[in-house]
């Protein structure tokens, strides 16, 4: 994700010259905001139908694309906050074999998620520029996909050429921003769900060793300060991807719906067939992760009363079942800790499966 936006938003980090600046701007400009409205005009031109299928499925993707790079950049403080957030809660982490076991589960599911997202993203580039590739062998100065250009490409090789080279250039810039997109959320909530958990298991261990060193109300007294930085954790997360899942839930609906029906209908090669077969499958993966990390969060929110309650608690001092009795009320107000795609959408696996119903719907029509 830092990788992407340090190539996208080098501004954000450090001071930079005027040319860095220049860069950054007619990078938004071209990109983020022209490419899917040069596509997206094209429509107004009353395109045949297989145009006006093949351009939907690349400007309803791209326009989603660029509205979570722009809600990304807004929230990009706040998930600077976030990193330094995961690395606190990394720090209170015991030096027992269980919780560095449990730690490394954790961070072995965010590595194979990362690959199985290069891998498609991969798939989808390599068919893409493999098709290019076959247009500038054979001297095809053919748009990638149907647009609006304000000047005559078709008569003009030239302008032909500079047009298909700001497509393939858009797209590929393109390409990072939605790898940083659908990076971002399901990574983040995966940590948080593996963080929450692992802050259950020390808390429902409290009190059953006797050569702990602090005494257990200490203890507790640390785990509610680590509970206030899950709960901080939490509600920036909350924050920085309700904009962003409210798009990818609706944008990936429709792109699915018209991906399908343009594959039916128009598609009549096998590179185009292939790339729109490994296309569906990236729009899957871009929303499934996100849909089934937040459902793991909301289970291990559910458990945290128990975790508490897990506890050597009846041994204790007054003081400390009193604390631990407060507490425990407390964790047990879930509905704060509900994840909401723009404030509409609960974000879990049934999500994920309404959005597949919407898109079948929108396809039976």
């Amino acid at each position: 994700f830092w990788i992407c936006m340090r190539l996208l938003v080098p501004t954000f980090f450090k001071d930079c010259p005027r040319t860095v600046q220049l860069y950054v701007v007619l990078l938004n400009i071209l990109v983020t905001l022209w490419f899917p409205l040069h596509m997206l005009l094209h429509l107004l031109l009353r395109p045949s139908a297989a145009d006006f299928m093949k351009n939907l499925t690349i400007s309803l993707t791209c326009l989603a694309c660029s509205l979570k790079h722009v809600a990304h950049l807004y929230h990009l403080p706040q998930i600077v906050e976030i990193e330094s957030l995961i690395g606190q809660l990394d720090t209170f982490i015991a030096s027992d074999q269980e919780h560095r076991y449990y730690q490394d589960h954790v961070y072995c599911h965010a590595r194979r998620f990362t690959r199985c997202l290069y891998v498609s993203f991969g798939m989808v580039y390599a068919v893409f520029l493999f098709g290019v590739f076959a247009q500038i062998i054979g001297r095809k100065w053919e748009l990638i996909y149907p647009a609006y250009f304000p000047f005559d490409f078709e008569n003009n090789s030239y302008l032909g050429a500079v047009a298909m080279g700001y497509q393939v250039m858009s797209l590929i810039v393109e390409g990072f921003q939605g790898l940083g997109n659908d990076t971002y959320t399901p990574l983040t909530l995966c940590f948080l769900a593996g963080h929450v958990h692992l802050w259950s298991i020390r808390m429902s261990q409290l009190g059953h060793f006797e050569d702990e060193t602090a005494t257990d109300h200490q203890r507790l007294l640390e785990y509610i300060e680590q509970h206030k930085l899950l709960v901080r954790f939490h509600r920036l997360v909350r924050r920085t991807i309700s904009e962003v899942q409210l798009v990818q839930l609706g944008g990936c609906g429709a792109t699915l719906c018209i991906i399908v029906s343009y594959m039916l209908f128009f598609v009549g090669d096998t590179i185009s067939l292939v790339y729109y077969l490994v296309f569906f499958g990236v729009v899957c993966m871009q929303l499934f992760p996100s849909c089934y990390f937040a459902s793991e969060v909301a289970e291990e929110v559910e458990r945290l009363a128990y975790a508490i309650f897990s506890s050597r608690w009846y041994d204790q001092s007054r003081d400390h079942r009193f604390d631990l009795l407060v507490f425990t009320q407390l964790t047990m107000g879930n509905r704060g800790w509900v994840i909401m795609a723009g404030g509409l959408i609960e974000l879990n696996l049934n999500a994920f499966f309404a959005t597949l119903k919407m898109a079948y719907s929108l396809f039976a029509v």
